[in-house]
């Protein structure tokens, strides 16, 4: 059960806990503390100018404070051992669903020869030099990265400690080491038939040296990597003592519900609240620069409050702003804008001009929200001498750094205690909101928390860019793609997203991501990116920059094997000769879905491909298409190399998951703008695909010894090309702007077709310009 501040049942361990005096009373309890080495360069090349290898280190008794033990070495997380009760592994990645608490536990299990029940997961305070996550070089969670990045240290770290273990006994015992084992939290001798918990060890094992380069085990000595095992915080969320950070209760807290300035950038210019204070439970009214807030004793009373004020904003010229403007921005600055290179390979103009044939194409994507199932919120205790906030986030130390900011302290008097996310999808990577939690909070002597409703949320979320593409091929005399250019138009998320931004003619790699490098073998390529910031906000979203680039590549793709009356399949497998695990996931994808078998009318497979995260991942899909244009999904079949699966179950939910996520995009989701106001406001009209239209949906993963690649973006990657090649082939109609049109997908008869100007076939045969006579892009 959790107490007055919401502390989940899987743990908690607040900051305090890693304070010079707490180590020192954990560890004169009698508690083994370790941590684990995950080494940004900047922290590997410190340990060798001080000519020592990176290693893990215990911590000692009165040890500085901020993991300085550790001689600058940047640890991911630490294992604590106490002399009786569960061993405690400190997480630094965040869990929204993913699985994450559950996969890194089990690699820390394994090597440390415990059962993973024998386990408690807490989430880690922010501490970047403790807890930087290796990939993003910071302590956050995202991109798929955090299996990846904890694959090596997690387990060396539970090896080196199971290795001081058993030490500690072999010492005790007088016994060589090597008639030592190590069992589930126990370590036994073969020689006398002895055995102690790890917990009658901890003292002993403090004063030993740590090993360096721990042998890891094998594959197939595994016990617990590659099972599918239940997840640690599944019995909390059946039970409901699971605490999100919408869910947390803090002694004498109020509650307060926001208005944000409709237009992004305006700013409120009056406010009458006399009706609002009349509301029963109201207690306070509060404003910032851009946005009130209505504070009460509850959500209701607050939300009720909010309706009575009468609000008058500036909207500071952003009226002006509109999705057909900058759509229209985005084409002009596409055809008259400074490329930035993204890659180059060959020589792609005269590659282009040596083509037997041509293909082109222009491809439009929209903003997009995250539309969390969790609303954002913050709740904040701002102090005389400092603050506490409690947040579900993927950025602790962004968090920390935004609140510190505010209030003009140092970062380490603003604790933050993270809780379980209900979905991020990039969203909870910036810490806007908590700024603005913290400037209404600062204003009031109780702790205080602040719920943006879903409208609000929605019309005020960071969105994914929108992007205008314009992609070329030559293809060679066996209508195979030699030669493939990309100009990419669209705003910079790590300029957005970066405290000091993206300087101007610096290349945003999430902008050419999934399109400078592809599955294929394509002898010559250049891909470029003209940025054109939007008038608003924009951020990560699920599946990053691979989510737009391969939904344009591999719906061109498609294009390319129409264009020479060529199967799609058969036409990527001879793009792969060089790439077999690819090859092996497309055969395999198109092998399982009955790929070629007869469908019923105006119903089609597609498929997509791509090699993203360290994962490649084949999808087919299949859809039937309506009369009235309406997409029915029957069937999905991915298959994905992820590298060694480290738990089945979370690889199939997190595919599925995503799929689903990409596709509902691609039906419904578009966020548009009219006079600086996002139009759209909740699920009725940034829609999600409902259980009763979910197909059936088959995971099939490739058994693997390589090092684990992501897989939480990439089911989301896959999910709109495949769904958009499904349609072609069921109408014949080419969609090159997501979401999917309706009206253009109607059978002719019923109703009025909208058709944009096909794709560009130049120099092509008979069965190319049959293609080209009934096939086009559709608005």
């Amino acid at each position: 059960m959790h107490g007055p501040i919401g502390r989940p049942a899987y743990g908690v361990l607040e900051p305090e806990d890693l304070s010079v005096a707490s180590r020192r009373r954990f560890l004169k309890a009698g508690t083994f503390m370790f941590g684990f080495a995950v080494l940004a360069r900047a922290g590997k090349a410190a340990a060798q100018s001080q000519g020592e290898e990176p290693s893990l280190r215990a911590i000692t008794p009165g040890g500085p404070e901020s993991g300085a033990a550790f001689d600058g070495f940047a640890p991911g997380g630490f294992i604590r051992i106490p002399s009786q009760g569960k061993i405690t592994f400190i997480i630094p990645s965040t869990e929204m669903g993913q699985g994450i608490y559950t996969g890194e536990a089990m690699l820390l299990a394994e090597e440390l020869e415990v059962t993973l029940d024998q386990v408690e997961v807490v989430p880690a305070p922010p501490n970047e030099l403790l807890y930087s996550q290796p990939i993003l070089k910071s302590q956050a969670t995202g991109g798929s990265t955090s299996t990846r990045g904890a694959w090596g240290p997690l387990r060396q770290a539970g090896a080196a400690a199971r290795t001081m273990l058993i030490a500690a006994a072999a010492q005790r015992w007088n016994v060589a080491t090597d008639t030592c084992f190590a069992d589930q939290g126990r370590v036994y001798c073969r020689a006398n038939g002895q055995s102690l918990p790890y917990g009658a060890l901890v003292q002993a094992v403090r004063a030993q040296p740590v090993p360096r380069n721990v042998p890891l085990k094998q594959p197939g000595q595994f016990k617990l990597i590659g099972r599918s095992l239940q997840r640690v915080d599944t019995p909390s969320k059946v039970n409901g003592t699971a605490v999100f950070g919408i869910d947390v209760k803090v002694p004498d807290m109020k509650v307060a519900v926001m208005e944000i300035c409709p237009a992004q950038g305006g700013r409120l210019r009056s406010m009458e609240d006399r009706g609002a204070r009349t509301v029963p439970g109201v207690v306070d009214v509060l404003r910032i620069d851009n946005a009130v807030a209505v504070v009460a004793d509850h959500f209701w009373a607050a939300k009720k409050g909010l309706e009575q004020l009468e609000l008058r904003w500036d909207f500071a010229g952003h009226e002006k702003v509109s999705s057909e403007r900058i759509l229209a921005d985005l084409k002009h600055a596409s055809e008259n804008g400074k490329p930035i290179l993204g890659r180059v390979l060959g020589d792609a103009d005269k590659a282009m001009d040596d083509a037997d044939s041509r293909v082109e194409a222009v491809y439009e994507l929209p903003f997009l929200a995250h539309a969390t199932m969790e609303p954002m919120n913050t709740t904040v205790h701002v102090r005389p001498d400092g603050c506490d906030i409690w947040v579900g986030t993927q950025a602790p130390t962004a968090v920390q750094g935004a609140a510190a900011k505010v209030l003009g302290i140092p970062p380490e008097r603003v604790m933050v205690h993270n809780h379980l996310i209900g979905g991020g999808f990039g969203r909870r990577l910036v810490a806007e909101s908590v700024t603005q939690a913290v400037q209404f909070a600062r204003q009031v002597p109780y702790p205080l928390k602040v719920v943006q409703t879903r409208e609000q949320d929605i019309r005020h979320d960071l969105f994914r860019p929108a992007y205008y593409d314009r992609i070329a091929a030559g293809l060679g005399p066996d209508g195979l793609v030699k030669v493939m250019t990309d100009r990419i138009t669209g705003g910079s998320v790590l300029g957005s997203y970066l405290p000091t931004g993206l300087p101007d003619g610096t290349l945003d790699s999430d902008a050419v991501e999934g399109a400078d490098r592809t599955p294929y073998s394509i002898p010559n390529v250049r891909v470029d990116w003209i940025r054109r910031d939007p008038p608003i906000k924009v951020n990560w979203w699920r599946g990053v920059g691979p989510a737009h680039n391969v939904h344009v590549v591999e719906s061109f793709i498609d294009e390319c094997a129409h264009s020479v009356g060529r199967d799609p399949v058969e036409y990527r497998l001879a793009m792969l000769k060089d790439n077999p695990r690819s090859y092996r996931v497309l055969e395999m994808a198109a092998r399982r879905s009955g790929w070629g078998k007869p469908l019923p009318p105006r119903t089609g497979r597609g498929v997509s491909l791509h090699d993203s995260f360290g994962s490649h991942l084949a999808l087919v899909c299949e859809a039937h298409v309506t009369p009235a244009g309406e997409v029915r999904l029957r069937r999905l079949v991915a298959v994905i190399d992820c590298g060694q699966t480290v738990n089945p179950n979370s690889v199939q939910a997190q595919i599925e998951g995503g799929v689903l996520f990409g596709i509902s995009a691609a039906l419904y989701n578009a966020i548009t703008i009219q006079e600086g106001q996002v139009e759209q406001s909740n699920f009725n009209d940034y829609r999600q695909l409902r259980i009763n239209e979910t197909p059936p949906i088959e995971v099939h993963i490739v058994q693997s010894t390589d090092d684990p690649g992501g897989v939480g973006e990439a089911g989301t990657v896959s999910a709109a090309p495949a769904l958009a090649n499904a349609i072609f082939a069921a109408t014949g109609v080419r969609l090159r702007r997501l979401p999917i049109d309706r009206a253009a997908l109607m059978e002719k008869g019923a109703g009025k077709r909208v058709i944009a100007p096909p794709a560009v076939a130049l120099g092509l045969g008979a069965a190319a310009l049959a293609w080209g006579s009934d096939t086009g892009g559709a608005a």
